[in-house]
């Protein structure tokens, strides 16, 4: 989808802002495909940057948004697209987080 919509954008944006926001999105899916090999203890600090890309991604599009580089239309499907993809992000992180609880919890009863 947003490989569509930066080809559209005005020049004058598209290498500056447009580019940014590319150069995120492929960095924010190195991070989720690094956490599903990186061991369980690594796993959050992957899917935190990945989570906190995102927000400068969502950033970037509402400035895109303002100066007219991307319309309404466009912003609001890549918003709604981006926001299922932080719930993703969140509900993984908050899973692991409970896992690591849980095994310390029964690490802690054992002793």
């Amino acid at each position: 989808m947003w490989h569509s919509y930066i080809l559209h954008f005005p020049k004058i944006h598209r290498y500056s802002l447009g580019a940014k926001i590319d150069s995120l999105l492929c960095e924010i899916m190195c991070y989720i495909s690094s956490a599903l090999f990186v061991k369980k203890e690594h796993k959050t600090v992957h899917i935190q940057k990945a989570i906190q890309l995102l927000d400068t991604v969502k950033l970037l599009l509402r400035v895109a948004n303002k100066v007219d580089a991307l319309d309404a239309k466009k912003f609001i499907a890549l918003s709604e697209k981006l926001f299922e993809v932080g719930r993703m992000l969140g509900g993984w992180h908050n899973q692991i987080l409970a896992q690591t609880e849980k095994e310390n919890s029964r690490a802690k009863a054992r002793e």
